[in-house]
Parts: structure tokens; sequence; C-alpha cells
């Protein structure tokens, strides 16, 4: 997937998480995410952040409350923002919804899975069915399974092979996984409970063990 698209993709996410969150009831955005230890508000808030980055001096100050801890940056930051008002957080996602500004180290690969993990660590506990276009979630796929922090895809998925049954994509070795590249994303995001339901395959008692 070239730039373009992926700024596209990133924007309509935007958007889509926007339009979600959009008359949601107050007590919906207390809702734990799939991501461990954030609620519906949070992810709201750190998806809006990721297009409004910070200046060098703000994160080199909030690097140092975080004791270098860059996780720990941005669980900060994200749970400052969620602070906001919902219709602010709205607001901001839209405003910013085609921002292609990104964080310091990072890239619109990046950006493209975060926004798409992201989106359905709201949508998913919401029991909302948000489309994941097939193309971009393959490009983040192929990101994740690249990159060692904070993931370790290949190390934690040693010995599967994950295969995915709606776009041509596979990676890794091993006893076979399958499934839409929507439930491979989040299974190499390690939201491997919500992503069992949609996969097959014989490395599915593999997965279970880990996730015991």
């Amino acid at each position: 997937m070239d730039v373009e698209m992926s700024w596209q993709v990133i924007k309509d996410q935007r958007l889509a998480i926007a339009d979600l969150l959009d008359g949601l009831p107050a007590a919906s955005w207390e809702t734990p995410s799939l991501c461990e230890g954030w609620r519906i508000r949070d992810v709201a808030a750190h998806v809006s952040l990721v297009a409004l980055p910070p200046s060098s001096g703000t994160l080199l100050v909030d690097l140092i409350r975080a004791r270098g801890s860059f996780h720990q940056l941005n669980t900060n930051a994200s749970l400052r923002r969620a602070e906001r008002a919902p219709e602010k957080l709205i607001a901001d996602l839209r405003q910013h919804a085609g921002s292609r500004r990104v964080p310091v180290v990072s890239d619109h690969r990046n950006v493209l899975f975060d926004v798409l993990v992201h989106a359905q660590d709201i949508a998913i506990p919401l029991g909302v069915d948000l489309p994941m276009p097939p193309a971009a979630a393959a490009a983040g796929a192929t990101r994740v399974w690249s990159m060692g922090w904070p993931f370790w895809a290949r190390r934690r998925l040693s010995g599967l092979r994950l295969t995915a049954t709606d776009i041509d994509w596979t990676t890794g070795s091993g006893t076979d996984v399958h499934g839409p590249i929507r439930a491979l994303l989040l299974l190499l995001t390690g939201r491997t409970q919500a992503a069992l339901p949609m996969l097959a395959g014989n490395g599915l008692t593999q997965l279970s063990v880990h996730t015991t």
C-alpha cells in the first residue's frame, strides 16, 4: 500500500471512530477497551493525539516524567487528554482526521496499524462491526511482524504459520493458523482473546495455551 492510500485509510478510520463515538452513552465511554488498562475514552484520546504530536521540548519533558519509558509517556499523555469532554474528543478526531503529522521516531506505517487496531479496540467491546480494509490491514500486519518492541510478534508467535483468508498474506512457519487479516492483525498486536473466535487451524491450541 503506497503512502497516499495509507493516509486516506488513516483519515477514514479516524472519521469512522468519531462517527462511532458520536452519541455514545456516557457510561460507554468508561467501558474497558481491548487495549489493556485503557477505557474507550483513553483510546479515543490517544487516536486524537497521534494527529497532534507534541513539540520536541514537550516530548522531552514528558519523557523525563515517564522516567524514560515511551510506553508510560504514551499512557500519561493519553490519560491526560482523556479528561476532555467526549464531544471535544470527537471534534478533535474530525477536525484533524486528515493530519499527516507523525510522532517523533514514527512514520505513516506505524500510524496506519495504530489507528486500525485502536478502532477495533473501541468497536469490539461495544459490539460494533467496524470494517477494516484488508489491504491496509495486510500492510499493518507486515509492519508489526517486522518490528520488535512493543509487540514482539515473531517471538510470541514462533512456530506458527499465519495465513489470511481474505487477502494474499502469510508469514511465519510451523503450525497453521488462518483467518481474516483483521483477526491476524489483532493477534499480532496482542489482542489474542478478541482474535481467537475469528481464527482456525491446528495452531489454535498453541495460542490457547499462551492465553491461559
